[in-house]
């Protein structure tokens, strides 16, 4: 099973940094028993291979050679791949770079590096044999990507930061066969690769018949994005994985969901 990791963002609302902003230190993790500070990032990796994820690949900007440099050709027990995006062109063409590797009968999933979210088993209680949407409840839907659902919990529409949310629940990781991405890569392009945010390009996947579920599994959601974000994923780190249910920093303006 593949992971895709989107890491060519800029992450300008927390800048200066002096390395990749998926490499800021949040929280700590033990070595035997020697206590080391933990990269933002490595939070979605555990959760992937913690999901079955055997293959990782990053997508990362020229310039992010410090994540190579940090991990190198593996993590705990998962081969680690690198695609390069020449530009930030949004979430639709980097996911898509890393598209080649994925043979259609592998699934594959997809989270965002500079979030730290709860269940860490989020992401295997998704299905593999669908487009599927691991769902968090936020205070503020509006600035984020909202998930409406019908009594089935099959994905109506994703309202992309807009006013009119229509829902608290929010997407924060996703899953699926690797041949329907390589179906929404076709579609994508043949939309003259106009969608910058994934949610427009999954609306108009199910418009032509397609299907997505959303699990409302999620519990916890911080984007890192910014300095609130830290200070917010500390605390939700400290609290642990039973810890406040709807926190949500607002999101990076670089972050293209």
């Amino acid at each position: 099973m593949w992971g895709i990791v989107p890491a060519a963002g800029r992450g300008s609302r927390i800048q200066p940094l002096a390395f990749s902003k998926e490499l800021l230190p949040v929280g700590s993790r033990l070595e035997g028993e020697v206590e080391r500070p933990c990269a933002v990032s490595e939070y979605l990796l555990e959760r992937m291979v913690r999901a079955g994820a055997d293959k990782i690949c990053f997508v990362i900007s020229p310039g992010k050679a410090d994540i190579l440099a940090y991990y190198g050709g593996g993590f705990r027990e998962a081969a680690l791949a690198y695609v390069v995006q020449p530009q930030a062109a949004g979430l639709c063409d980097a996911i898509f770079r890393a598209a080649p590797l994925v043979s259609p009968d592998e699934p594959v999933m997809v989270g965002l590096p500079d979030t730290v979210w709860f269940p860490q088993d989020g992401l295997a209680r998704l299905p593999d044999d669908t487009l599927s949407f691991l769902l968090f409840p936020v205070e503020r839907p509006e600035f984020f990507d909202a998930v409406l659902l019908d009594e089935t919990d099959r994905v109506l529409e994703i309202r992309v930061k807009r006013p009119d949310a229509g829902s608290r629940w929010i997407w924060g990781a996703f899953k699926m066969p690797g041949r329907v991405l390589h179906e929404l890569d076709a579609l994508w392009r043949e939309r003259d690769r106009e969608d910058e945010y994934f949610g427009t390009l999954v609306n108009a996947y199910l418009a032509r018949g397609g299907r997505a579920v959303g699990v409302k599994a999620g519990r916890a959601y911080v984007d890192v994005g910014t300095i609130g974000g830290y200070r917010s994923a500390i605390t939700l780190l400290s609290e642990g994985q039973d810890g406040i249910a709807t926190r949500a920093a607002l999101p990076d303006e670089a972050t293209t969901r």
